[in-house]
């Protein structure tokens, strides 16, 4: 398996590690592809491994009993998959998978509980991580329940932007509804709204960011509090 330099490596939290505790979390690490649609962590199975995002764009899903399913979050280069085992639990009725392919470093479980086993701080460093990603499901919910849908449309346009390269953004209206739990006609229109204001443009299959702040100033109140953080 061919070594990892930590030099090379584009995801932050990997990025932020001493060298010593990167060493802890290599053996077995590997890099690999994420194409569009890859399960990251499957509902209600154990979690075999911690994914590292470097590119892309990975969706955190749940669904309801009769099967309605929208996005409480999403992950890129900033973050990792998997860390619902900080919490002493092997599965999570939620899934993740990816919407924007790209590519990632994986560690095997059994290496990353040994890891933070034997370095009670780099477990709190992560559990930091933990912290932010409730941050951003909580502030979901404040959106959800408090904000216009175009204001949130802005808001999730830019937590993409936050994580992918460049400002052509390689998400469908299909990917925004399920992020915003709306149908896709309503998507289609609120994407008018903000191309109309000139903040974006929008194509099949793409978004392209126009004026980023812009979108900040539409988003409003319901970003920048999880992203400070």
């Amino acid at each position: 398996m061919t070594h990892i330099d930590q030099s090379t490596v584009e995801n932050t939290l990997l990025k932020t590690l001493s060298t010593d505790r990167f060493a802890r979390l290599s053996e077995g690490m590997e890099r690999v592809d994420l194409p569009l649609r890859h399960v990251l962590v499957a509902s209600d199975v154990p979690t075999t491994h911690v994914c590292f995002l470097e590119r892309g764009l990975a969706s955190m899903v749940v669904s309801s009993i009769d099967e309605e399913v929208v996005e409480i979050g999403h992950i890129g280069r900033e973050g990792a998959s998997g860390m619902h085992v900080l919490l002493a639990v092997e599965t999570t009725p939620t899934r993740t998978f990816m919407q924007v392919a790209g590519a990632g470093i994986m560690v095997p479980m059994e290496t990353f509980h040994r890891a933070l086993a034997d370095d009670p701080e780099m477990k709190d460093f992560f559990l930091r991580y933990v912290h932010t990603t409730v941050l951003q499901l909580a502030h979901s919910a404040l959106a959800n329940a408090r904000y216009n849908m175009h204001e949130r449309l802005a808001r999730w346009i830019l937590m993409c932007h936050d994580r992918l390269e460049g400002n052509n953004l390689a998400i469908t209206h299909e990917f925004l509804a399920l992020m915003l739990g709306v149908r896709r006609s309503g998507v289609t229109n609120e994407l008018h709204v903000l191309e109309g204001v000139h903040a974006i443009r929008s194509t099949r299959g793409n978004v392209r960011i126009v004026d980023r702040e812009k979108l900040i100033e539409i988003a409003g109140g319901c970003y920048g509090v999880p992203e400070r953080e």
